[in-house]
């Protein structure tokens, strides 16, 4: 009978054996992570539910007990819905322009974090930790955190929103824009680099258009984010339809209507802002990979 050997001289046996063995050592290894991540979820969710101000299981059959009274209201004054709708619009057009103002300035202000912290591409290269460092501060930093601080130093508005979204999204933005220049082709940069341009030249004839595609998408996906987080903002006092749609669930019944309307519109802005933008993405996208 024929010795089965692999090429390199080792036995079939042997190497099956091998592969069974860890095949078992990866399974007990995710055994492990899942039983720890198991109770890890169980103690917390108990030791939060001791210190809540009431319990979940004494509370959770009440959960559904808002919704049902804003869509009973909505609905016995849905005679109301479309003046309401109106009402609301600018609110939810100052909401709007707050992710989009702080969009724009967070991903410019990335877009220069992201070329100082990458390597090959950065003009002061002994900095690239600093510019590194700075990005990872500016997005674990919460918006609502930042919106907090700024309303007791400037008040209530949009304008605080907005410098907390834009500083979270410059963080964000470095450090995915930064994943994105790790795949740039140095060739047209060193190019450049022969006839005496200088960083900036290089930066805008070499790489912009080379990341351009990758770096609209994320932007628009981070729209998407800011949107939300500004609708959020609103329930701190930073304006827009958070803030409308905070007195109106303040208010409790009798307002339900309103608060209705509000999710209405916020629901309907979102998908809209979703859809359009990711078909600009997918579009975008598809450029860049030809």
């Amino acid at each position: 009978m024929a010795d089965l050997t692999a090429a390199s001289g080792t036995p079939v046996q042997d190497i099956r054996d091998s592969y069974l063995a860890m095949v078992q050592r990866r399974r007990l290894y995710n055994g492990v992570l899942l039983a720890v991540f198991v109770v890890l979820m169980v103690s917390g969710f108990y030791v939060a539910d001791a210190r809540n101000a009431g319990g979940f299981w004494d509370g959770w059959h009440q959960i559904l007990d808002f919704p049902a009274g804003v869509v009973s209201e909505a609905w016995e004054k849905r005679a109301n819905l479309p003046a309401l709708l109106v009402h609301y619009l600018p609110s939810l057009l100052e909401t709007f322009n707050i992710a989009a103002v702080s969009t724009l300035i967070g991903c410019i202000a990335g877009l220069f974090l992201s070329l100082a912290a990458t390597r090959g591409l950065a003009k002061w290269p002994l900095l690239i930790p600093v510019f590194r460092r700075l990005s990872d501060v500016l997005r674990a930093i919460p918006e609502i955190v930042i919106a907090l601080v700024l309303i007791f130093m400037m008040g209530g508005g949009p304008v605080p929103a907005m410098i907390a979204i834009a500083i979270h999204t410059a963080g964000a933005m470095g450090k995915l824009y930064s994943e994105v220049n790790e795949n740039v082709d140095l060739k047209p940069l060193e190019g450049l680099s022969s006839v005496g341009a200088n960083w900036s030249q290089r930066m805008l004839l070499a790489v912009i258009p080379q990341v351009a595609p990758n770096y609209l998408s994320y932007a628009l996906l981070r729209l998407e984010i800011n949107i939300r987080a500004s609708a959020i903002l609103g329930f701190v006092g930073a304006g827009g339809i958070g803030y409308e749609l905070r007195n109106s669930m303040s208010w409790g019944q009798g307002k339900f209507d309103e608060a209705a309307a509000i999710f209405i519109l916020l629901f309907a802005t979102i998908v809209l802002v979703d859809q359009v933008s990711s078909h600009f993405r997918n579009r975008l996208i598809g450029t860049g990979g030809h």
